[in-house]
């Protein structure tokens, strides 16, 4: 009697058997919730672009908090939207500025609860790019320049002042050349070497990211960030910029966007043995919520079928706007 050989379906032929077998698990612990703070008093306002996702005012970040804590999710990260911009964002690194005043309270309400503080000038410039600027108008048009290392001196006490604040881990997503170096030793020189840095080091120049301009406030006024962020053809470069954060000092290294990058994350993830994070970014988000919005996705199964994807792909830690779902539909 012909048979075949190898018979795979053995373990798949009952739920029980497949759990046995399975791979790649994901876990609440291996999530982080990403918050947007902004200034104002009773605000809870719908970020359009992103569904289910909120401007919160300090006086209504609380409710979220605990919701974020009574499901398990062992982290977040700040985004801060400020009331007053500039061309060197220095509310970002004010000793009252928004994303230090929501690290204090999230620590008093949890301190068990890692805040994870975004280190960039973005959203707190009135240029919206990451760094300092040089402009000059061009029949009409504004041209600029994103000037390196002096940039890396604002980010360095942007990075401090969060620290003071009590965050309890630096991420810095700017892409300054030497950023990690610039930032490790500002740390270092305040008292707080056992500040870890999660770094941005492969960053992508990414029309994912649209849904977070708005959410972050933080479109380039002119030109793009193709100058610093990197371009999305690129592997080997993403193999450079990761060694060099290394070497720089950082403790955690990052691949941003995700669902794109499946290949840079594993790739990254064979080459260094740092903890991986993978952010799946707002456009990721977006698009699945869109499509589940319209009945088009079963939107729990594509999700937790992406974020598994991710982790298989290499990434211990994944950043995600789905974090608060994905812990619920793991309890069953």
């Amino acid at each position: 009697m012909s048979f075949p050989i190898t018979r795979h379906r053995r373990l798949r032929g009952s739920a029980g058997i497949r759990g046995m077998v399975r791979e790649t698990v994901l876990n609440v612990l291996d999530f982080v919730q990403p918050i947007f703070v902004t200034y104002g008093t009773g605000v809870k306002n719908e970020i359009s672009s992103m569904p289910g996702v909120y401007h919160f005012s300090l006086d209504t970040l609380k409710a979220e908090v605990d919701e974020i804590a009574a499901l398990g999710i062992p982290a977040v990260l700040l985004f801060g939207i400020p009331e007053t911009k500039d061309a060197i964002g220095s509310s970002g690194f004010a000793e009252d500025g928004i994303v230090q005043e929501a690290t204090r309270l999230i620590k008093q309400w949890y301190p068990e609860l890692l805040v994870v503080a975004d280190t960039c000038l973005c959203e707190f410039t009135d240029h919206g790019h990451c760094g300092m600027v040089h402009t000059h108008t061009v029949n009409g048009v504004v041209h600029g320049d994103v000037i390196n290392d002096a940039s890396l001196e604002l980010l360095t006490r942007t990075a401090v002042s969060q620290a003071k604040a009590g965050a309890d881990i630096i991420a810095p997503s700017n892409m300054m050349d030497g950023f990690v170096h610039a930032i490790r030793a500002g740390l270092d020189e305040n008292g707080f070497e056992h500040v870890p840095i999660m770094s941005y080091s492969v960053k992508y120049a990414s029309a994912f990211y649209g849904p977070f301009r708005e959410a972050a406030d933080s479109a380039p006024q002119f030109g793009n960030r193709k100058t610093y962020q990197m371009d999305p053809a690129n592997l080997r470069e993403a193999l450079r910029e990761a060694e060099s954060d290394v070497l720089e000092g950082a403790d955690m290294l990052m691949v941003k966007p995700a669902l794109a990058y499946l290949d840079v994350i594993r790739t990254i993830r064979d080459q260094f043995d740092l903890p991986l994070v993978a952010y799946n970014v707002s456009g990721e988000y977006s698009m699945v919520k869109a499509a589940a919005l319209q009945g088009w996705i079963d939107e729990q199964a594509v999700v937790l079928e992406m974020l598994t994807g991710m982790k298989r792909a290499g990434a211990d830690i994944i950043i995600t706007y789905f974090a608060k779902d994905a812990a619920r539909w793991l309890r069953g």
